[in-house]
């Protein structure tokens, strides 16, 4: 809850990717709040105050997991807005002549988001998506200690710069810098 909080104000890229962190971890401990609890929560040296939070928080998730149909797969609505977020500010970045470090980004990664798509990634998923996907996949690969192939770490290394700047986008058209009225 505390990661959740700071990343959203800071890192809207790692906050997405911490969240449907999370929501694999509500699902390995099969949706059980007690089992969170005792399991999980506990280990991290709370005080009463915060172990109340946080399971309520936890709770809150749970739910929404449970009403949303997503205690096998599919990502929380709330993390749904967020990347759909990213996805507008990226086409309204695209279609602006105002970005083109962020144009010629896109047209770098480009290639590896058609080479993730060919591999199995959905093909109806929007790039952006795609991107979150492949960071995602490589971050739990690295949690469990597999091999990345070089390949691999060069196309995460460039999706990451390119997720990186959307992501500085972001907080600049949250803050209201980005889109700024011309004379």
């Amino acid at each position: 809850m505390y990661i959740a909080q700071t990343l959203r104000k800071k890192n809207i890229a790692e906050y997405t990717l911490y969240m449907w962190q999370i929501e694999d971890l509500i699902r390995a401990y099969g949706c059980s709040l007690s089992r969170i609890k005792k399991e999980y929560i506990s280990k991290f040296g709370y005080n009463d105050e915060q172990i109340d939070e946080v399971t309520d928080w936890y709770g809150n998730l749970i739910r929404m997991i449970n009403e949303e149909g997503c205690r096998e797969s599919g990502h929380l609505q709330i993390n749904k807005v967020v990347v759909q977020q990213l996805i507008d500010l990226h086409n309204q970045l695209l279609d602006s002549s105002e970005f083109p470090f962020y144009r010629s980004e896109y047209y770098k990664v480009l290639p590896y988001i058609v080479e993730l798509r060919h591999k199995g990634a959905d093909k109806g998923q929007n790039e952006i998506e795609t991107c979150f996907d492949a960071l995602y996949g490589v971050m739990m690969l690295r949690l469990q200690k597999k091999t990345i192939s070089p390949n691999t770490e060069h196309a995460v290394k460039e999706i990451t710069t390119f997720v990186g700047m959307l992501n500085d986008y972001y907080f600049k058209d949250k803050n209201g810098e980005l889109f700024k009225e011309q004379d």
